[in-house]
């Protein structure tokens, strides 16, 4: 082992350390990063952009300044217009953001944040038997969660198994969550009975009842769960915040907004508005602003869209703020659970949901939330199991205790796209919000079909963004495995029916037609299969056809090919071997010209049904006889799947 000392026969003309110390230059008063390079300006990074994004073709050499900045930015569902840079100049007239744990409580509800443990680890748990979830939830209590989330009465543990459900577990240590539905104020009796059953302090226990009719409502539909009693909470929620300091009563949920394919606006507007309702309820019994506010939790939904979400959590803590500072209180601030989306998940290479659930639960915590939930990886298949339970517990332990997320109050406060994200959100999401209740509030949104309808426009637009694969989904609409080995679980109850707001899993759409091509390479031994009538050398095909077998691997439909071919009777003889009703021309432009159309004459004397090609219908030379359809980036994959599977039901 050696020192940093040097040895005792050290050379005498090394440098002396003492002299070079001595004549070392001040530091400066402020280190400038990157100080030697000349400051560029926007206008130079514009000119800079612009020139890269013109030799790509997409914009022309007679463009105006900034329009190939202007390609590479987005709107997001809300109408938000997202830039590709921002600066300080974009944040200067915004309003303050303050200091953690106090208004507008933008970097935060709590002054120390959650420095250095981390946010509570959340885990939901929902099985009939309570055998079943007692030993899932101490499995969970004794390696990393830190709280529970409980379903009660129907779905999960019925109320009178609560205690044995329960049984082991601190009630002073770690909080239960109940998720309880129509048997929400039952199942709250029971847990507070159980409490003070055990000897637990009213001082000293903690959890969520989950009083939250509105948020039944909007699960359940205006058949499901009849006329919507927001002052039903009142005499709980008044006991809780006179006797139970630790305790939140009510849940503000606004997740089915999302899951109904809402956005991020309106699922902000939505809780505010439901939350106002809540809140009226309760100090129109009596309770002040402030303890009213206390006994209440926000929840929102967390994606893989990891900055909208950082900035949803940031802004959903300054208009809960904003509301209580206009009913005359400073605080609280805002009690945040953000659950990772299950819209998210897939059925299809749903190992691909433990990347989903880590990339959304960082954008939880990092979005500062109080709880993170992470959804097991298989929850859109079946009934989790034990490793699938501990990847969803060890995300999270992972992102705090390894990554360190924690170590930082808001560490997205400072940078210019996430504050200025966080004020576009807030300002649209107080927009909704005043909509609503101009509406009449929560309920009146919901049972006029208000709500509904706005969540249905935005729908609308994720699904053709699905459809088109412009929103792509990786192992489902994207690099699909036709030969991927199917996750087997146990297949969960059926899913209570919801109402206006439906679940929107966007990878449902592919994973239907996937459905049906296992169902038929179990009848006839092969998948459904669409030719590829590649024209010329490998060079000249490769990129059309891999991107032609992309798309129909999507749907379960394999894609053999020519491969390389000089005339369309070489096309059309590899095309009778492959005893597949559906060709794809796939080429260069060039080709296309000199053999598309004598290549479709061959292939549809040699029986091809449909004919497709790979390209766009105005590509150079346009569009071609004997050609039925394109295929092309930004096209309907969906309807092209649908297309190729009715023609091969028509040639059986």
């Amino acid at each position: 082992m050696t020192s940093g000392r040097a040895p005792q026969d050290a050379p005498t003309d090394q440098v002396d350390e003492q002299e070079l110390a001595e004549n070392a230059p001040e530091p400066p008063e402020h280190l400038v990063l990157a100080a030697e390079f000349e400051e560029a300006s926007r206008e130079q990074w514009a000119a800079a952009v612009d020139a890269v994004v013109r030799r790509s073709g997409r914009i022309g050499e007679d463009a105006p300044r900034g329009a190939g900045v202007e390609k590479l930015a987005w709107d997001t569902a809300d109408g938000i217009h997202v830039q590709p840079l921002y600066t300080a100049d974009d944040v200067a007239e915004l309003p303050a953001t303050g200091v953690p744990g106090a208004l507008p409580f933008v970097r935060g509800s709590r002054t120390g944040g959650h420095v250095p443990a981390g946010w509570d680890v959340r885990q939901h748990h929902a099985a009939p038997s309570a055998t079943a979830v007692h030993d899932a939830l101490l499995a969970d209590l004794e390696n990393g969660v830190s709280s529970v989330w409980l379903a009660v009465g129907a779905g999960g543990v019925p109320v009178a198994e609560l205690g044995a459900a329960l049984e082991g577990v601190m009630l002073d240590l770690a909080p239960v969550v109940l998720d309880a539905g129509e048997s929400a104020e039952e199942a709250a009796e029971a847990f507070l009975a159980l409490a003070e059953q055990r000897g637990v302090a009213k001082d000293a226990l903690l959890g969520t009842l989950g009083l939250d009719p509105i948020g039944l409502r909007a699960r359940a539909g205006s058949e499901g769960a009849g006329q919507v009693a927001v002052d039903s909470v009142v005499p709980l929620a008044t006991r809780v915040a006179g006797e139970y300091p630790q305790v939140k009563a009510v849940v503000v949920d606004a997740t089915p907004v999302q899951e109904a394919g809402g956005s991020e606006a309106q699922e902000l507007g939505f809780s505010l508005a439901a939350g106002v309702a809540y809140l009226r309820a309760l100090t129109e019994a009596g309770l002040p602003v402030a303890d009213a506010a206390r006994v209440l939790e926000f929840r929102y939904s967390a994606t893989a869209e990891q900055f909208p979400t950082i900035a949803k959590l940031r802004a959903a803590r300054r208009l809960w703020g904003r509301v209580l500072e206009a009913s005359g209180a400073g605080g609280p601030g805002q009690a945040q659970h953000a659950v990772v989306s299950p819209t998210l998940f897939s059925r299809r290479d749903p190992w691909v949901n433990m990347l989903r659930g880590t990339v959304a639960g960082f954008a939880a915590g990092v979005g500062g939330a109080d709880a993170v939930t992470v959804p097991p990886f298989d929850i859109a298949i079946g009934e989790a199991e034990p490793f699938s339970r501990r990847i969803a517990r060890n995300t999270q332990s992972l992102l705090i205790e390894e990554s360190h997320l924690a170590r930082v109050i808001d560490p997205g406060g400072g940078s210019w796209y996430v504050e200025h994200l966080t004020d576009d959100l807030a300002r649209a999401g107080w927009a909704f919000f005043q909509e609503l209740e101009a509406a009449g509030g929560a309920v009146a949104a919901l049972d006029s079909g208000l709500l509904a309808g706005k969540v249905a426009e935005v729908r609308a637009k994720r699904e053709k963004g699905v459809a088109t694969r412009r929103t792509p989904l990786t192992g489902v609409s994207e690099f699909p495995d036709l030969d991927e080995k199917p996750v087997e679980r146990t297949p969960l109850p059926e899913p209570v029916a919801r109402g206006e707001l439906p679940l929107y899993r966007p990878a449902e759409a592919y994973e239907a037609y996937r459905d049906r091509s296992d169902a038929i390479l179990a009848e006839t031994g092969a998948r459904p299969a669409a030719f590829l009538a590649t024209l010329g050398p490998l060079a000249a095909y490769t990129a059309r056809a891999g991107f032609a077998r992309n798309l129909l691997q999507a749907g379960g439909i394999a894609g053999p090919e020519a491969g390389p071919t000089e005339t369309p009777e070489e096309v059309a003889e590899a095309f009778r071997k492959s005893g597949s009703p559906v060709a794809v021309l796939c080429s260069t432009d060039a080709l296309y010209g000199e053999r598309a159309e004598a290549t479709a004459a061959a292939l549809r004397e040699a029986g091809a049904a449909r004919i497709l090609l790979a390209g766009k219908p105005s590509s150079p030379g346009g569009s071609y006889d004997g050609v039925d359809g394109y295929l092309f980036a930004g096209c309907d994959a969906l309807a092209v799947l649908d297309d190729v599977y009715s023609a091969l039901e028509v040639a059986k």
